[in-house]
C-alpha cells in the first residue's frame, strides 16, 4: 500500500479492496487513493471511500444568497424584531443587538457555512468526520430540524387561508358577523373584528388544551397543500429549490418596498415611528434585555438546524465564504430594521383611525347628555370637557380617555401582529383586499424561503446515508418526509392547534437548538482544532482570520450561549410555561398553565431532540457499535489522527492492527518528507 523506498503515502492508484458483505459473501469495491498519516503516536488511521457520485452545486452565486437569504431572512424579521425594538428600549435595542450579531451571530456563521463548505458533506456526515463521538450532533440537529419543520408549514397554512379569503370583498375580518335577529355576534362584539376571525373563523379554537375540538377541515385542507407545495419546491435538492428562491427571497423586498412608500404618507405613520426608536438607555441595563437581543440573533440566523452546513456543501471549496457570510449578516441585520419601519409606520396609522375613532365616540357621548351643543366640537373644548369627568363618569356612560400613546403600547409579536393587530390596520387602508393580497403573499414567500432552508437540512441529513441514497430516488425520499410531517402536523389542525404550535416553539427549538449551536463550536475549536479550521478558512479564501475571529469562536461565542442556554433553563424551571387560552365569554386570551400530560409531551420533545447527542457518544466511546462507514464522504478521504481522538483509537482492540514490514520509529513532522510506515488501522466496510 505504501512506497516502501520514499516512505511517503502512495497517491491516485487504483485499488480493490474485498470486504465481506453479510452472508452474499465478498464485495470488490474500487479506490482511487490511499493515503497514510499520524499524529506521532504511531497509529494512522486511513479512510478510503468508494468513488463518490458528483455533489450537487449551485447554479451560480446569486442562487446561492438568494436561499440563505431567503433561509435567515423569514418570519421572525418581520413578527418578532419589531415587538422586541418596542419592548427593549426603542431604538436603543439596536446597540445590544448590533453587539450580539458581531460578537455571536457572524462568528457561528461562518462556522458552519465553513464547515460544511470544506467538507461538502450534511450535518451528519460533517460531525462525524470532525469526531465519531460527535455523530449524534447531526442526528440532533436532524431531529429538532423535524420538530420546527413540523410546526412551521402550519403557519403557512394560515398564510394560504388568510390569503385565498383576502380576494373577498369587503374583507371577512372588516366587520362582525350578525346573528338571526340581525345583532352583532356577542363573541365578536367583546373582543374586535379581527380577533374574532382569527380564533372563531380561521382557528374555531377550543376552550383548552383538553378539549381538542377535532380536526377542522378547512385547515386540513391548506395544510395539506401547503405541504404539496413544498414537496414540488424541494423534491430535487437545490435543482428545484433554487429556481423558486428567486420569488420567495426577492418578493418580500417589493411588497416591503409598497408598504413602505405608502405607510410613510399614512396618518400616524411619524408617531409610530418615533414611539418605536425613540432611545430609552436605562433600558440598557437590564439583563434580560441583552439575553433578548442575543436570542433574537441566534434565532434570525437559523443557527443548528443543519441547514446553513448544508447550504455551504454545495459551494466549491474555492468560494469566499467569509465575504458570503457577512454580506448576509448585514442583509438580515438591515432587513429586520427596513421591516421594522414598515410595520410600525402602519400600526402608527392603525393607532391613529383607534384614536380619531375613540374621540368620535366621547364626542357622541358628551351630545347625548347635553355636555356639547354639537355632535363634533373643537379639539380644545373636548379636551376642556374630559378634564371635568371622573372615572366613574366615563364608566357609566362607557367612555375611556383617548391616548395615542396607549394604543403604540398595545404590542404583538408573532401570529397576534400578523393576523390580529396587522390585518385591521389593513381595513383601514383605501383597497383593503389589495394590500391584504400582497401582505400575506409577502408572509408566504418569507414562511416558504425559511421552510426550504430547514427542509434542505433535514433532507440533506438524511439522503447523506448511504443507505438511503442508494435505494430511494430523493424525490421518493422527500416525499416520504412531507407525508410524514403531514400526518404528524394534523395535531395542528384541531380546535387546540394553536396551542399545540405555542408549545413545540417553546420547547422543540430552543433549548435543543442552543445546545447543539453550543457543542458545535466547542467541537469545532478544541475538538477539530481551531488552527486547523483557521487554515480550512485560508485555504478556501485566501483570508486568514485574525484575533477578532479567535476571539470569538473560542471564548465570547461559547460564553454568550451558555448564558442563553442557562437563562432558558432557568426560566423553564422557575416560571410555569403557559399558553394564551381563548376565553369566548370575555373575548380576550387568558394565560392558562400546561396540562401536566402536556408537560411530560414538552419533556419528552426536548430529550428526543438532544439525547442522541450522549447516546452516539456512549455507543462509540465504549464500542457498542462497529464502526460504521455507510455516510456518504462527499470529497473527504480521510481522518487524520489529532490529540482528540487519541484515546478513542486506544479503545480499539489491538488485534485489529497490523504492521508494516520493517515498521520503525521516526519523526513524523511536516519538513521530514522520509515517513517510515506506521500501523494501520484495519477498517471493515458492511453493507447492511
Amino acid at each position: 500500500m505504501a512506497n516502501k523506498d520514499s516512505g511517503s503515502a502512495h497517491m491516485g492508484r487504483s485499488n480493490t479492496l474485498q470486504v465481506p458483505n453479510g452472508s452474499n459473501g465478498t464485495q470488490h469495491h474500487e479506490f482511487n487513493s490511499m493515503n497514510i498519516d499520524s499524529d506521532g503516536s504511531g497509529v494512522g488511521v486511513t479512510i478510503v471511500l468508494p468513488e463518490k457520485q458528483e455533489r450537487a452545486a449551485w447554479d451560480n452565486k446569486l442562487q446561492f444568497f438568494l436561499s440563505i437569504i431567503g433561509y435567515s431572512v423569514g418570519l421572525g424579521n418581520i413578527w418578532r424584531f419589531p415587538y422586541l425594538c418596542q419592548q427593549n428600549g426603542g431604538g436603543a435595542f439596536l446597540i445590544p443587538f448590533f453587539i450580539m450579531l458581531i460578537l455571536e451571530g457572524i462568528p457561528l456563521f461562518l462556522v458552519e457555512i465553513g464547515i460544511g463548505q470544506k467538507q461538502r458533506l450534511g450535518a451528519l456526515g460533517v460531525w462525524n468526520i470532525v469526531h465519531p463521538w460527535l455523530g449524534g450532533l447531526g442526528i440532533a440537529s436532524c431531529v429538532v430540524t423535524f420538530f420546527v419543520a413540523l410546526y412551521y408549514n402550519v403557519i403557512i397554512t394560515w398564510c394560504f387561508f388568510y390569503l385565498f379569503n383576502s380576494f373577498r370583498f369587503p374583507l371577512p375580518w372588516a366587520e362582525c358577523p350578525l346573528t338571526s335577529n340581525g345583532t352583532k355576534v356577542e363573541e365578536c362584539e367583546l373582543s374586535s373584528e379581527t380577533a374574532y376571525f382569527w380564533y372563531r373563523q380561521t382557528l374555531d379554537v377550543a376552550p383548552s388544551m383538553d378539549d381538542s375540538g377535532g380536526l377542522k377541515w378547512w385547515i386540513v385542507l391548506c395544510l395539506m397543500l401547503a405541504w404539496i407545495v413544498v414537496f414540488f419546491i424541494v423534491m430535487k435538492g437545490i435543482q428545484s429549490s433554487g429556481k423558486v428562491v428567486y420569488f420567495t427571497s426577492l418578493f418580500p423586498y417589493v411588497v416591503l418596498t409598497i408598504f413602505f412608500i405608502r405607510g410613510i404618507t399614512l396618518k400616524g405613520a411619524a408617531a409610530g415611528l418615533m414611539h418605536m426608536y425613540t432611545p430609552k438607555i436605562e433600558k440598557l441595563l437590564n439583563p434580560t434585555v441583552w439575553l433578548d437581543a442575543a436570542t433574537q440573533v441566534f434565532y434570525s440566523f437559523g443557527l443548528a438546524f443543519g441547514s446553513l452546513i448544508a447550504f455551504g456543501s454545495y459551494n466549491q471549496q474555492n468560494n469566499n465564504c467569509v465575504r458570503d457570510v457577512i454580506f448576509v449578516s448585514i442583509t438580515n441585520a438591515v432587513t429586520a430594521i427596513y421591516a421594522s419601519v414598515v410595520i410600525f409606520s402602519i400600526l402608527g396609522f392603525k393607532a391613529m383611525a383607534n384614536v380619531d375613532r375613540c374621540i368620535e365616540h366621547n364626542m357622541e357621548k358628551l351630545f347625548d347628555h347635553g355636555l356639547t351643543e354639537a355632535s363634533h366640537v373643537s379639539p380644545e373644548k373636548y379636551e376642556e370637557i374630559m378634564q371635568t369627568l371622573n372615572e366613574t363618569i366615563l364608566k357609566t356612560w362607557k367612555m375611556h380617555p383617548c391616548s395615542l400613546e396607549r394604543e403604540l403600547d398595545q404590542a404583538a409579536e408573532g401570529t397576534g401582529l400578523a393576523f390580529i393587530v396587522f390585518t385591521q390596520a389593513i381595513v383601514e387602508l383605501p383597497g383593503a383586499p389589495f394590500w391584504a393580497i400582497i401582505f400575506f403573499l409577502m408572509l408566504l414567500s418569507l414562511g416558504l424561503g425559511s421552510q426550504i432552508g430547514i427542509l434542505e437540512g433535514m433532507l440533506c441529513t438524511i439522503f447523506d446515508i448511504d443507505y438511503f441514497r442508494e435505494r430511494i430516488p430523493k424525490p421518493y425520499l422527500t416525499a416520504g418526509v412531507c407525508i410524514v410531517c403531514f400526518f404528524v402536523g394534523l395535531i395542528f389542525c384541531t380546535g387546540a392547534g394553536e396551542y399545540w404550535l405555542s408549545l413545540f416553539d417553546s420547547f422543540a427549538g430552543t433549548i435543543g437548538l442552543v445546545l447543539i449551536a453550543l457543542l458545535e463550536m466547542i467541537a469545532i475549536m478544541y475538538v477539530y482544532g481551531h488552527e486547523k479550521f483557521t487554515k480550512d478558512i485560508y485555504d478556501m479564501t485566501g483570508y486568514r482570520p485574525g484575533l477578532y475571529w479567535q476571539i470569538t469562536w473560542r471564548y465570547l461565542g461559547p460564553i454568550i450561549m451558555t448564558a442563553i442556554l442557562t437563562a432558558s433553563i432557568i426560566h423553564r424551571i422557575t416560571n410555569r410555561p403557559t399558553y394564551s387560552a381563548w376565553d369566548a365569554t370575555q373575548g380576550i386570551t387568558v394565560p392558562t398553565p400546561y396540562p401536566d400530560w402536556v408537560m411530560l409531551i414538552a419533556v419528552a420533545i426536548i430529550a428526543v431532540g438532544v439525547l442522541p447527542i450522549p447516546a452516539v457518544f456512549l455507543l462509540r466511546r465504549f464500542q457498542c457499535l462497529k464502526l460504521d462507514t455507510d455516510i456518504h464522504q462527499g470529497a473527504i478521504r480521510r481522518i487524520d489522527t489529532t490529540a482528540s481522538t487519541r484515546e478513542m483509537m486506544a479503545d480499539v482492540d489491538m488485534d485489529e492492527y497490523h504492521d508494516y514490514p520493517n515498521s520503525q520509529e521516526v519523526d513524523d513532522s511536516p519538513d521530514d518528507h522520509t515517513r517510515a510506515p506506521k500501523k494501520l488501522f484495519k477498517m471493515e466496510v458492511l453493507d447492511d
